[in-house]
């Protein structure tokens, strides 16, 4: 019933609409509006939706009917069913009556940026715990605007003895419908997260992760096959990828080393998109490094970190260690843009995913910033605790050994986090143990 009804079409051309005005965020001025609008226009894309012009009104205050004059929207509507438009997109959200009043003064198709996403974020799901992540997502924002979506409820008609008007009593139905929806989708979801966190436990047990965070199309997946050796998927479209992916950056270190690749972030996101992939992002954003990619030959690049950063903010993990790589310098038309970066952020890395050399820096970088977090423990561990020492050959890097009469001394490097998690530190050699200096002595 959803998908028939919130599906936007791809016949015929999308127009474009969006506004300049000091009261709006994000569109306060010309090169927000545009910079949006150009955002837009790639989403579009992305759907295969061909578009047409831009419209853009300047005001000092918002319509609260129509965001737009309906002068500005009647002009609008004419010009774009002349070059072949069917659709209005609007760059940004809009309430369920502006929808339908809109609707009624242009007689087109109204669609808004959530829908947009939110379509995408639909095509694109793999995962079933995505697919319901998104459905959960499209069902809420549907929620208010079953007026403004629903053709059959213009059609439906109370019987006798409704009060109601035209459609109120289907209305009210529907209503229930997706509500309980809503909360079945949520049951499953929580099902799905206790698996997903047994996974994320029993990984972190075996391993240290980094996760590749940043804006949409920044060339996160890029980065991901070369410094991993791997072939995902690399499209130059908005939200190519969606749900997590997790692979090896070196097998060699104990722990081994895990890369993650997640969604990518985008301005003006609204709260149901948030939390409608925050429990895809769960895991990545509990790795130990968060490596911001930033795309350095997007004009807007600046803008982009920021919105990243404050999405991390959002998600209550931006007090976490970060590592901060602007790629595709490839793309550069200034070669001295790239100087001014690292002068303004310091210990950052700018690279291209196409240079080898960059790469092999780049995955030289990540894996030292965890060998440096690596701490010195001395141990004793009985010879009868097998699963101790199991855990020292399988999870820390063992600098030296040395039997002893009743148990085997280990000196190892292991992260701390790692060693906190592994039950080895009932097994420290403490200070005042007088086994101690012979120990290191014989050491």
């Amino acid at each position: 019933m959803l998908d028939n009804e919130f599906h936007i079409s791809r016949e015929g051309k999308a127009s474009l609409v969006s506004i300049v005005c000091p009261k709006f965020d994000e569109h306060k001025t010309e090169k927000e509006t545009q910079r949006s609008l150009l955002e837009l226009r790639e989403l579009c894309r992305t759907l295969g939706i061909p578009t047409g012009y831009e419209y853009v009104q300047h005001k000092k205050e918002l319509n609260p009917a129509t965001i737009l004059g309906s002068g500005k929207l009647n002009e609008i509507a004419k010009e774009a069913k002349e070059e072949g438009s069917s659709t209005l997109v609007f760059d940004f959200e809009l309430t369920a009556s502006q929808i339908r009043n809109i609707k009624k003064i242009t007689g087109m198709s109204v669609v808004d940026r959530v829908h947009v996403i939110l379509e995408i974020f639909a095509e694109h799901a793999r995962t079933r715990e995505a697919k319901i992540q998104i459905e959960i997502a499209r069902l809420k924002y549907v929620l208010p605007r079953l007026s403004g979506f629903w053709s059959h409820l213009g059609r439906q008609r109370g019987g006798v003895g409704v009060k109601g008007g035209e459609g109120e009593q289907q209305i009210e139905l529907d209503r229930r419908i997706i509500r309980e929806r809503i909360e079945f989708y949520k049951k499953e979801l929580k099902l799905i997260s206790k698996s997903r966190e047994q996974q994320r436990k029993k990984r972190s047990n075996q391993a240290i992760t980094a996760a590749l965070v940043g804006y949409t199309n920044a060339g996160k997946s890029s980065l991901m096959n070369r410094l991993c050796k791997v072939d995902i998927l690399e499209e130059d479209k908005l939200f190519a990828t969606l749900d997590s992916t997790f692979r090896t950056l070196t097998p060699d270190t104990k722990p081994p080393m895990i890369l993650i690749d997640t969604v990518g972030f985008i301005s003006n996101l609204p709260n149901t998109l948030i939390d409608g992939f925050k429990t895809t992002l769960e895991s990545a954003l509990e790795a130990d490094l968060l490596i911001i990619v930033c795309d350095v030959s997007d004009p807007n690049y600046k803008k982009q970190l920021q919105v990243t950063q404050d999405v991390l903010k959002e998600l209550n993990v931006e007090e976490k260690e970060t590592m901060i790589v602007f790629n595709k310098k490839d793309l550069l038309n200034d070669p001295i843009k790239a100087k001014i970066i690292k002068r303004i952020h310091p210990n950052s890395h700018v690279v291209s995913s196409f240079n080898k050399e960059d790469v092999k820096n780049l995955r030289k970088n990540i894996i030292d910033y965890f060998l440096e977090k690596q701490n010195s423990y001395d141990l004793f561990v009985p010879y009868d605790a097998g699963q101790a020492h199991s855990v020292v050959a399988s999870k820390t890097n063992v600098v030296k050994q040395t039997n002893h009469e009743k148990g085997i001394f280990y000196r190892v490097r292991v992260p701390d986090f790692i060693f906190n998690s592994s039950g080895l530190n009932e097994y420290i050699l403490k200070p005042e143990d007088p086994r101690r200096d012979d120990l290191l002595e014989e050491l």
